[in-house]
């Protein structure tokens, strides 16, 4: 690549736990992101020639998709509804504010669930996975009815690449993976 680029993916993500305990996903994804966006920006010290900062996020900043409404795009409103949701759309916003106040290089992705090897078993693949296996009732949030698009990984990171090499700088950019289902027919 051209560019000397930050990747910051990290995030607390698990909108249960943000419900359970929503401190550490303000301090985590909201002044996290703050701090990781700042530093970049002090340590390019606005010599900012091949540079980039690409913030990965989530389509859940766009809140919740009933069976009939369109599929989310870059100029859906945010609306977030849970904590995590929320302290990804602050996080969101301070990073494409360093792009308009600082004239920073940034990019930001809104993607949709990730699956795959590796995932983190609070996760709800790897749970019914997991439940399923060991005969125990498989838990359902609410009726099971939230509409989710499912990403395969390994799909996320090929547009991820994509977004670093083509992607507009002050921009955000939408990744999904075509693949819409409720919960409950995961």
């Amino acid at each position: 690549y051209q560019f000397d680029s930050v990747f910051h993916f990290a995030a607390e993500s698990h909108v249960d736990n943000s419900i359970l305990g929503p401190k550490v996903f303000i301090e985590t994804n909201v002044l996290g992101t703050f701090n990781l966006v700042h530093q970049a920006k002090e340590f390019w010290k606005s010599d900012f020639t091949n540079k980039k900062f690409m913030h990965v996020s989530t389509d859940e900043v766009y809140g919740y998709l009933s069976e009939t409404d369109p599929m989310f795009v870059e100029e859906t409103p945010y609306d977030p509804s849970s904590p995590y949701s929320a302290s990804k759309a602050g996080a969101d916003h301070i990073v494409l504010s360093y792009a308009k106040t600082f004239k920073m290089p940034v990019v930001v992705t809104n993607c949709s669930n990730n699956y795959g090897p590796h995932q983190d078993n609070e996760k709800l693949i790897p749970t019914v996975i997991r439940k399923a296996l060991t005969g125990e009732p498989i838990p359902v949030y609410g009726k099971g009815l939230n509409i989710r698009d499912w990403l395969y990984v390994t799909d996320h990171c090929e547009a991820i690449e994509s977004v670093l090499k083509n992607g507009r700088l002050g921009e955000t950019y939408n990744i999904g993976g075509w693949n819409e289902k409720t919960n409950i027919d995961v």
